[in-house]
Order: C-alpha cells, then sequence, then structure tokens
C-alpha cells in the first residue's frame, strides 16, 4: 500500500512536471510566433526587407549637403538662428550652452562618420555667420562714390535737392540692451547727432512703426497698423525734430511692409528726376504683422521717386538678418548690421559723407568739379577684416562647443577631435579665399570707376564657377 501511495505521487510529479514544460513550450512557441509576425510585419513595409537597427535607419535618412566652395555659395547660406557669440567660460554658460543645443544630434556612443559629418553639419547651421562677397564691398563703394560721374545710375547722381528719411523700428524688442543703452535710446541719439551733421538745405523726415498698443496678442492689430511721420519731409528744424524724436517708445508689432508703403507717400511728391532720395530703415527684427516688406520695399525702389534704400540691423538675430538683407539686396541697396552704438554711428556717418559731397556740389554752382579720386583702401580693410573676423569666430565657436560637449559627456574625445580637424581645415579655405579677394580688391582700387567695376564683376562671376 505505502508503495502505491509512493508511486501515485511520482506520477502525479511527472504529471506537473510535463504540464508545466508544456506550458512554458507553448508560451516560448506563441512569443516566437508573436517576434516572427513583427519581424516578417516590418519586412512588409521595409524597402530592405529586413529590420534594421534605429541607429542605421536614422543614419540612412541623414542627408548631408557638400560644404560651400565658392564665396557665392559661402554667401547664400541662410544666418544662424545662434550666430551670435554663445559663451562658454564659466559652468553657467556651458550649462546654457548645452541646454541650448539640446536638440542636436545624439553622437555619444560610437558614431560613424557620417553621423560625425551630419554632426557638424547642423551645428554649423545653427552658428552660421552672415559672410559677404565683394559684391557687397562694391555697394560701399558705389555710395560712398555717390556723385561720380562715371556712375551711371541716376539714383546715384547729384540733383538740385537731397532728401534723407529715416524709418525707425518702434517694436517692443526695441526696449532690449544693446551695451550701455536700450536699441531705442541709442538709436534716438545716433539719429538726432546725424540729422544735426547734415548740410543746410538737406530735407530730413522721421517716420516710426510698431509705436502703439503692445506686443501682446490683444494688441496685435492696432500695432500692425501702427505707422506714423512724426517729421515729414522738410528743412530741419532741430527743436522740432528732437521733440518728435523724444516721444517715441518702442511697444509693439513690426510692420516694417506698413512703413514702407507709407513712406512712398511721404516722399511722393519728391520725384526722382530733380530730387536725390535716401531711405534708411532701422529695425532690429522681421516683420511680424503677416505682410511682405521685400514686395513693400520693391514698390518703393521702382517708383518715380527712385530712392535708394538702405537696412541697418541694429544687433538682429540671424532670422531677421535674412529678412532684412534680402529686402536691402532685392533693392540693389547696402545690409549692414551693426551690434551697438557705436556701430550705428559709423554706419549712419556715411550718409553724411554722401551728403557733404553733395554739398560741395552745390556750392561749385553745380559746375562739372573735379571730383578727387575716391580712396576706397579703408573700405577694403574693413571688408577684408570684418570677413577675417566671422571666420574667426564662427570656428572658435565650434571648437568651443565641442570642448564644452566632450566635457560634458556629449562626445567623445575621438568624435570632437574629428569635427574640431573637420572645422578646422574648412575655415582655413574661407580664409584663403579672403586673402585673395584682399588682394584683388588692391588691385581694383588703382582702376578708375568703371574699370574696377568691370574687373571686380570679372572677378566675382569666376569665383562662382
Amino acid at each position: 500500500m505505502r508503495n502505491f501511495r509512493v508511486t501515485l505521487t511520482l506520477l502525479i510529479g511527472v504529471s506537473i512536471l510535463i504540464t508545466g514544460c508544456g506550458k512554458e513550450e507553448k508560451e516560448e512557441k506563441e512569443e516566437q510566433q508573436s517576434i516572427e509576425q513583427a519581424v516578417s510585419n516590418n519586412s512588409e513595409s521595409s524597402d530592405m526587407g529586413s529590420v534594421e537597427p534605429k541607429g542605421k535607419q536614422e543614419e540612412k535618412s541623414m542627408k548631408i549637403t557638400p560644404l560651400p566652395d565658392t564665396y557665392k555659395e559661402l554667401e547664400s547660406l541662410p544666418v544662424g538662428k545662434d550666430s551670435s557669440y554663445i559663451p562658454t567660460a564659466t559652468n553657467e554658460e556651458k550649462m546654457q550652452a548645452i541646454e541650448l543645443f539640446k536638440n542636436l544630434p545624439n553622437i555619444k556612443e560610437n558614431p560613424s562618420q557620417k553621423e560625425l559629418d551630419y554632426y557638424y553639419q547642423e551645428l554649423l547651421q545653427r552658428v552660421q555667420k552672415d559672410f559677404k562677397g565683394p559684391e557687397t564691398l562694391f555697394k560701399q563703394m558705389r555710395f560712398q562714390s555717390f556723385g561720380n560721374p562715371d556712375i551711371e545710375d541716376s539714383r546715384y547722381q547729384f540733383k538740385d535737392n537731397l532728401n534723407v528719411e529715416v524709418i525707425l523700428d518702434s517694436s517692443g524688442s526695441m526696449a532690449q540692451n544693446a551695451g550701455n543703452n536700450t536699441k531705442m535710446d541709442a538709436a534716438k541719439e545716433e539719429i538726432m547727432e546725424f540729422i544735426r551733421e547734415l548740410p543746410e538745405g538737406t530735407r530730413v523726415g522721421l517716420r516710426v512703426y510698431g509705436h502703439k498698443g503692445s506686443n501682446a496678442d490683444k494688441d496685435k492689430t492696432l500695432s500692425c497698423s501702427s505707422s506714423e511721420v512724426l517729421y515729414p519731409i522738410e528743412p530741419f528744424e532741430e527743436s522740432k525734430f528732437e521733440s518728435a524724436l523724444k516721444d517715441v517708445q518702442p511697444t509693439g508689432w513690426t510692420p516694417i511692409s506698413l512703413a514702407l508703403n507709407e513712406a512712398k507717400q511721404d516722399l511722393m511728391k519728391y520725384d526722382g528726376e530733380s530730387n536725390t532720395n535716401i531711405v534708411y530703415l532701422i529695425s532690429d527684427g522681421i516683420e511680424t504683422c503677416d505682410e511682405d516688406p521685400v514686395s513693400a520695399a520693391n514698390k518703393l525702389y521702382k517708383s518715380n521717386i527712385s530712392p535708394i534704400i538702405n537696412v541697418i540691423g541694429f544687433n538682429v538675430n540671424g532670422e531677421g538678418q535674412r529678412q532684412l538683407k534680402e529686402i536691402a539686396d532685392s533693392t540693389e541697396g547696402i545690409y549692414q548690421n551693426v551690434e551697438d552704438q557705436d556701430e550705428l554711428k559709423s554706419e549712419l556717418n556715411k550718409i553724411n559723407d554722401v551728403a557733404n559731397s553733395w554739398k560741395e556740389w552745390k556750392e561749385k554752382g553745380k559746375q562739372s568739379i573735379d571730383l578727387k579720386e575716391v580712396q576706397n583702401s579703408l573700405e577694403i580693410f574693413n571688408y577684408i577684416t570684418e570677413e577675417e573676423s566671422k571666420s574667426l569666430n564662427e570656428k572658435d565657436q565650434i571648437n568651443l562647443l565641442g570642448y564644452t560637449f566632450q566635457q560634458n559627456s556629449l562626445m567623445s574625445k575621438e568624435s570632437r577631435i574629428y569635427i574640431e580637424e573637420k572645422n578646422n581645415k574648412y575655415h582655413e579655405w574661407i580664409d584663403l579665399e579672403i586673402e585673395k579677394f584682399n588682394s584683388e580688391l588692391k588691385n581694383i582700387n588703382q582702376q578708375n570707376y568703371q574699370q574696377a567695376k568691370k574687373i571686380l564683376e570679372h572677378k566675382y562671376q569666376i569665383n562662382t564657377q
């Protein structure tokens, strides 16, 4: 009897064991079937017909654009949204930089060369500077050569009257600091000083925009419809002009298009036949009122007013620089970004030089005067220095960010070295191009205006091929 019970117990145990094993085998089989089904499903939806690791799939979707190999291509690159200097000296600054670039591709673990090239491309796009080819310098030279009889464009010939209108951004962002002053206070001071220095007989005007309401959503309609001429085009009266400028406060949105359209009305009675009309737009950002400022600028440019339209970007970010430069380019004008009050003063002084040449022309009874040879050496020096500075700053910015990311385990030392070498080589090429321009422009400066124009245009085309 005892043996029977033992046998029965053993049979029950074996039965349980067999049942358990069967259950595990069934679960394993079901799990395997699920995996096989997932693989099958992926195969059906994949062009490759197989499942690859996520990293490999992402690598195949990376589109790497070759770096520019002409200065024309370099100039056409959009200014990066983080093109302003990003400090990395303190721990706090490093953490801010890491936060700013947190959306860059992940290259923490054994990235491929393609992944590193893609990473460099994305980082470079973010900090891209606003490089300018020699065509920009030519525009500067043409403006500074105002009145030279060799210049065929009638806009640049002296007329009986000189009219200068300043269009000033009064949007809320002009309350931000730019050095020791707010942008608005700095602009007011420099505009006032600039207008004082214009020769007697110059008619001046002041128009503002975005000066009503606020930059809150609820005030968008009001602010986007606000542009007002505070000083109509007429001879300068200091107290009247100063009073008009004093009351301007930065408050609202940025209706650039509206201001340009209304500036056309301000100058309507001063046609280009007997008037030299110069418009300076000063803005610290893009149009925010859903209009097209490039189209508005074109209409003003092509009107019978025939104005010269130059644009000053006051401490503007990458997106703003792109749009403001497009406004200037579309009207054959000059775009210049200034970071602080001193740079704004320097840019406005260029108009004073033109105005003083006009005064000299008037005083000599409008006779054909012997205009002295325009000395462009300083302009060439400034242009070359600015381009060299952009190249150096862009290169150093990327290398410093690389060190910061390595220190915080966002990339390996090997990855950082690869990116740095690629970065240095790229900027060596930029520096060589700038060096060529320096030599060419110095030779061009020895020629007269028309010869210089032909040589420069020829050289510029060569550098775009």
